[in-house]
């Protein structure tokens, strides 16, 4: 198996588990490396760390649900793994330009 398709199947992983603790072992895991291995390669194809990666789609998911549900702002910050909704609102603000409000 190629580094594409490896890393494929671990954002394949990552994807279906953004709303929960990402393991990163386990996500490395799908692309038979070491998370090391696994962290570096991402970042040298992707141009972003894993990490930068997961809370980009994170906060790309909770604007699209705050549009589209008007759901709690509390309620999908907790969802999207933020303890306060005030470092949600700061992270939102800095990716999206606007508050979630």
């Amino acid at each position: 198996m190629d580094w594409v398709t490896g890393i494929q199947r671990a954002v394949n992983y990552i994807e279906e588990h953004l709303t929960e603790q990402i393991d990163y072992e386990a996500a490395a895991a799908q692309s038979f490396c070491s998370s090391y291995h696994f962290q570096r390669v991402f970042s040298i194809l992707c141009g972003f760390t894993v990490g930068e990666y997961v809370r980009c789609r994170r906060l790309a998911l909770a604007g699209a649900e705050l549009a589209a549900a008007g759901a709690k702002v509390i309620d999908v910050a907790l969802k999207y793994g933020y303890e306060n909704p005030d470092s949600f609102a700061r992270a939102f603000q800095k990716f999206h330009g606007i508050l979630p409000s």
